[in-house]
């Protein structure tokens, strides 16, 4: 019988959601504000060089990116209301 790991992706799914919710808060902290959307593009761009230049391989990137794609997804929203 060979090795295995039933339902691993719950495990994954774990751990993102709680680096992407570190990432949130930290972010959120850092810029003194309540919510992703209320952060500004100059921000958000500050951001996107923090992770561009960041270690590539850390496991935070998948937090840093899951919070981009979501201000971006809100920045689009506004765009279209």
């Amino acid at each position: 019988m060979s090795f295995e790991w039933n339902k691993i992706n719950k495990y994954e799914d774990n751990y993102e959601r709680e680096i992407t919710d570190n990432v949130y808060d930290y972010v959120r902290d850092y810029f003194d504000v309540d919510e992703i959307d209320d952060i500004t593009e100059e921000q958000m761009d500050q951001v996107k060089t923090f992770r561009d230049e960041y270690n590539e391989y850390s496991v935070m990137q998948i937090g840093f990116s899951n919070m981009i794609n979501d201000w971006e997804d809100i920045q689009l929203e506004k765009e279209n209301d």
